[in-house]
């Protein structure tokens, strides 16, 4: 597989240095892209350049993934209107080896291949840098005007930001410089990968290994993704979408990408998928015929919600799914863990009801108008339920006044009721 290639044809490629394909062509490339561990998750912002080294590696080249320890604690004004808070030493070790831990799904670290992926951080070879060594051996090599010329540092100049630019991030760029340099030093790494945002910190680096010791660096980047609406790409209401399931559900993960328009489908299917070439293009014929199956976003879904947790929490996404919008049924309700139950039904209509009520048995009848105002009145419920439209952890009521006691609770907590086909409601027992 010829890596330039791969990324062309699936709209990965920005720019890239004279040179670049040709390298690629004759050597086994050593590559490295920066990651900024300011979090101890990725988010689906990360993942476009994390499939660019998914790729690397497939194609037979050797991926590093370079951990910003050192410049994370500075933080990277490209992009930014403000400067970011910066971390102590113990919340980077921390975030790094979550980051770690999420990025060995992708890359495989452990094999005895040559093309073995590495992660590395330049917090092990920055933390004993002196500032008047740094200043000494790398300051002296790169200009201020050339470091002023740069998109990133002129953005911030020019009034874009409330407080200019510190010396902090200024100095920035030269860091990242400096991780190219050390890495082609030592690991013979001759391609940085990175966003088009980073294009100004990556030109800055390979010129400085240009002017250290006159060594020949390449430069690929990828595309910005954003929606086809021009809105920013992984952001929701309620943030951004993060691998770690602690933050976002592996349900809302999955229900991200399958509510994703057909014309954003068609262009992450290519992204953040391995899936080829010809299976992508059948793909997209298979969904123009019939939009409405949403083929794209149902395999998209799958494909990325395997990748980031499992096939267990893809099939149980899938079901939950189907409890809110489909049939589902009252057994798949009831193997639904907590953290999905309430991320499925998050903002329903939720009412507190008391645990020793239903302890000592309570009709329904009672139970959805005096203790939790699902039917304003007990002949509107009777009448419901005797035309068969309420229903009780996804079970028609049998009656009315059936009696619902602490045996029926979810997950020992919770009453799912429905009233109709489209209206739930959450009960509480506290």
């Amino acid at each position: 597989m010829n890596f330039v290639e791969e990324l062309r044809w699936r709209g990965m490629l920005h720019t890239m240095m004279p040179g670049t394909e040709e390298l690629l062509a004759k050597e086994m490339v050593t590559a490295y892209l920066g990651i900024d561990p300011t979090a101890d998750s990725l988010h689906i912002g990360h993942l476009c350049g994390v499939m660019m080294l998914r790729h690397l590696q497939r194609c037979g080249h050797k991926p590093l993934a370079l951990i910003g320890g050192a410049t994370g604690m500075i933080g990277d004004p490209s992009g930014k209107s403000q400067e970011r808070n910066l971390l102590n030493e113990e919340t980077l070790r921390h975030n790094v080896e979550c980051i770690k831990k999420q990025l060995s799904k992708f890359l495989d670290f452990e094999s005895d291949a040559e093309n073995k992926a590495e992660l590395v951080n330049n917090y092990d070879w920055m933390k004993d840098f002196t500032f008047l060594d740094f200043a000494r051996e790398i300051g002296k090599h790169i200009t201020v005007n050339y470091m002023m010329a740069k998109e990133s540092v002129q953005k911030r100049l020019n009034g874009e930001a409330r407080d200019g630019l510190s010396f902090t991030e200024f100095t920035y760029q030269l860091l990242q410089g400096y991780d190219f340099l050390y890495l082609y030093e030592h690991k013979n790494c001759k391609l940085q990968l990175g966003g088009s945002d980073q294009w100004g910190n990556i030109t800055t680096g390979s010129e400085l290994v240009r002017r250290t010791n006159g060594g020949e660096v390449f430069a690929l980047t990828c595309p910005l993704i954003t929606k086809a609406d021009g809105g920013k790409f992984g952001k929701t209401e309620s943030g951004n979408v993060w691998l770690d399931p602690r933050y976002t559900s592996p349900y809302k993960f999955y229900q991200f990408w399958l509510n994703v328009s057909d014309e954003d489908a068609a262009r992450y299917i290519k992204i953040f998928t391995s899936i080829g070439k010809e299976e992508i293009e059948a793909l997209i014929a298979e969904h123009a015929e019939a939009p409405h199956m949403r083929v794209l976003q149902k395999r998209l879904a799958k494909e990325v919600t395997i990748m980031v947790h499992s096939e267990a929490d893809y099939n149980a996404a899938v079901e939950a799914s189907a409890i809110l919008f489909g049939g589902g049924t009252s057994d798949a309700l009831k193997k639904l863990d907590e953290a999905t139950l309430l991320s499925v039904f998050e903002g329903v209509p939720q009412f507190e009801i008391s645990r020793q009520a239903l302890n000592e048995g309570v009709k329904a009848v009672e139970l959805f108008t005096d203790h939790a105002a699902v039917f304003p009145s007990k002949g509107e419920m009777r009448k419901m339920a005797q035309g068969g439209g309420v229903s009780l952890n996804k079970e028609k009521l049998a009656a009315f006044d059936q009696v619902v006691t602490a045996a029926d609770l979810l997950n020992d907590k919770y009453l799912l009721v429905q009233k109709g086909k489209k209206n739930y409601f959450l009960l509480i027992a506290k």
